[in-house]
């Protein structure tokens, strides 16, 4: 969420490689005409505090929201869980986690400490920023406590309907988004990639990828400078301007509360306003009615999961 993620998200679409090939059209795999605006509005960061989850629930249960991923290193996991669990309707995936960055709020490894040595900083918790998990990890590690994450949420009951990389720090090599991509596989669920990533264009990475695997045409996100300006017109912007083919928004619904505010202190960007402003947005009559404006097409990781990554050969 900090300076990895800022590099990550300078440009607003991630085109994604398509060179692999599928049979047909994203959106006519899933049933919809090939030319059809399809968008996923994504919140990341569920179990990273109490209000993050309430904030998101709400969004997804009364706003526009209708997708999320969990962190699940972070305290308050069995909270979002439990709910996921007596919710199985709605759209849950993993946000795959191996650092944990803000200052004074921290977490570490499922795995047991002594299996994933490489990730732990001298203090027993992860790294906070990216490029510190690529100069000390090793791949086997990343391994190892992603697919934990993935078991853990599991056993909590959760149906896990993607995976993605939380500060994208599960795709910052070459060998961690092998093992990124492979743990998709091996569970048979859809996991976020981008082209903007510079291991997605070796050769080893594109023999991973088959028709399974999701081919979206564009992930947006808010960067910084949006946030200055109001996310509101940020927002109205983005979907006045959509393309057609599947789009991801990436978004963080939390309230601008006492436990954001400490949790994100010394960090305006991505930090309690942002995230109430996000929250208002996507909870608001302005949001739905540009939804139906713009003839959007509200679409699910599920959808995804169930009618392409585990469709029949």
């Amino acid at each position: 969420m900090i300076k990895v993620k800022r590099n990550l998200t300078t440009v607003l679409f991630f085109c994604f490689c398509t060179s692999f090939g599928q049979a047909t059209n994203i959106a006519e795999r899933l049933g919809y005409p090939k030319d059809s605006k399809l968008l996923i509005i994504h919140a990341d960061d569920l179990g990273v505090s109490h209000s993050e989850n309430m904030a998101s629930i709400k969004a997804m249960e009364k706003g526009s929201v209708n997708s999320a991923s969990i962190m699940v290193p972070c305290p308050w996991f069995p909270e979002i869980a439990n709910y996921a669990k007596n919710n199985p309707e709605k759209d849950f995936g993993l946000h795959l986690t191996i650092t944990s960055e803000w200052k004074y709020y921290k977490w570490g490894p499922v795995a047991s400490k002594d299996s994933v040595k490489s990730l732990i900083n001298p203090e027993g918790y992860f790294y906070d920023l990216v490029p510190k998990v690529v100069q000390n990890a090793n791949a086997e590690n990343v391994a190892i406590e992603l697919d934990r994450q993935v078991k853990k949420a599991f056993n909590a009951g959760i149906d896990v309907t993607h995976l993605d990389a939380h500060m994208g720090a599960a795709m910052a090599t070459k060998d961690f988004l092998k093992a990124y991509i492979k743990l998709g596989h091996k569970y048979k669920v859809p996991v976020m990639l981008s082209n903007q990533i510079n291991a997605m264009k070796d050769k080893e990475i594109q023999s991973l990828l088959t028709e399974n695997d999701v081919v979206a045409n564009a992930t947006l996100t808010a960067v910084p400078d949006n946030f200055k300006n109001t996310m509101k017109k940020f927002y109205r912007n983005l979907f006045n301007n959509l393309e057609g083919g599947l789009n991801v928004l990436l978004i963080h619904t939390a309230y601008d509360d006492d436990e954001m505010q400490a949790i994100t202190i010394d960090h305006p960007d991505w930090g309690a306003t942002w995230r109430q402003e996000d929250f208002d947005f996507f909870t608001s009559d302005l949001c739905k009615n540009l939804l139906e404006k713009n003839d959007i097409v509200l679409v699910t990781w599920r959808e995804i999961r169930d009618k392409i990554t585990r469709a029949k050969d």
